[in-house]
């Protein structure tokens, strides 16, 4: 056996990693996320947590963005494993409520089996509601015959982080004496990048693995970057900066619901747009408006500006750049795909994807 697939007991070497557990199953034993052979996407490890982007530069955005940076929406953790359960024991904050979201959304994990198209949804590890004063949580997931049938013996899995709360540890707990392997490299290893508003960050999905972000992923087999901010997505410079800089396959351009005012998106959309095309000339755009339908006159004013910013840079040449209104994103639900009239049900969120992988493949990418 190799040394990747040998599994080091750390705490037999340091009693510090040792961690206590309630969970009853035979040979247990917790590893961290941060070490190989796990692979961690979407987020960046920072000295005590995981974050989706640095800092440093989150706080000279503004302060809600530094704050909701170490939100992990979009945060994945990759295995093979032939272990006969997969448990975890997490180190967070305590968690506040969301009135309109699921704590299974809002601050749980799930797991999938399988890579790319033939991945499916396992289970959630369902946070407990004390998780509201407490520092984190446990829970295990026995695999059963019908979950692992079609997966052979060494199986990927991917489990999600939380879209609205922080996590400053994760551990995965295997049976001891199992094989861990690295998994397999996503077909599309360049990430897609997401830019927008809580709805883009995964309001109100009931669980992280339904934002539409995460079908996404699935279909096409590809890696990505959620920078979606609730309340606080606004086109400042400092992002913009940040996102051009960043590699991407495609940038889906999801901003409009956070500007503050029309004028402020006139100021704003055009200028990160082309900030972004200009770092990346070969790179497909897809910008939206807002996802909602009937629209007020200013919602109308905004959604236009939107397509027109779309048609300047087609009309200079640019074939890579498209524009999807938000009535399309929204066709498959309707209102009755949101909890609020603004904010996604899972299906909600379904149709958004439905419709952003339409126009993804318009660019080439095959589900």
């Amino acid at each position: 056996m190799n040394e990747e697939k040998k599994q080091v007991r750390i705490e037999d070497i340091d009693q510090n990693f040792k961690l206590e557990t309630a969970i009853q199953r035979e040979g247990l034993r917790f590893l961290n996320v941060a070490e190989k052979p796990f692979t961690v996407h979407g987020l960046i490890r920072m000295s005590d947590r995981w974050v989706r982007m640095p800092l440093a530069i989150a706080e000279k955005v503004s302060p809600a963005v530094y704050n909701l940076s170490k939100r992990t929406a979009g945060g994945r953790v990759r295995f093979t494993t032939d272990s006969p359960y997969i448990a975890i024991k997490t180190v967070q904050p305590p968690s506040g409520t969301m009135p309109h979201m699921p704590l299974t959304g809002h601050a749980g994990f799930d797991l999938y089996i399988g890579e790319g198209k033939d991945c499916h949804y396992c289970r959630s590890f369902v946070p407990p509601a004390s998780l509201q004063t407490g520092n984190g949580y446990e829970g295990v997931i026995d695999l059963t015959p019908e979950n692992v049938a079609p997966y052979g013996n060494m199986r990927t899995f991917t489990i999600n982080f939380p879209l609205y709360h922080d996590v400053y540890e994760l551990y995965v707990g295997l049976k001891e004496g199992c094989v861990l392997e690295t998994a397999p490299d996503y077909a599309i290893t360049t990430p897609f990048v997401y830019y927008g508003s809580s709805i883009t960050q995964g309001g109100c999905a009931s669980r992280p693995g339904t934002c539409y972000q995460a079908w996404l992923s699935r279909w096409f087999d590809a890696d990505y970057i959620n920078l979606g901010f609730s309340g606080s997505a606004k086109g400042e410079d400092e992002i913009a900066d940040y996102i051009a800089g960043l590699p991407m396959s495609a940038f889906i351009y999801d901003y409009d619901y956070n500007s503050p005012t029309y004028e402020t998106l006139v100021e704003t959309h055009e200028k990160m747009l082309r900030k972004v095309r200009a770092a990346h000339p070969d790179v497909p755009i897809i910008c939206a408006s807002r996802p909602r339908f009937p629209l007020n006159p200013e919602e109308t004013a905004r959604r236009d500006l939107i397509a027109s910013n779309v048609e300047k840079l087609r009309a200079e040449g640019d074939r890579l750049i498209s524009f999807v209104p938000g009535s399309e994103l929204i066709a498959l639900g309707g209102t009755e795909g949101t909890v609020d009239y603004c904010h996604p049900t899972d299906l909600g969120f379904y149709s958004m994807a439905v419709r952003f992988a339409q126009e993804l493949e318009k660019y080439g990418f095959r589900r």
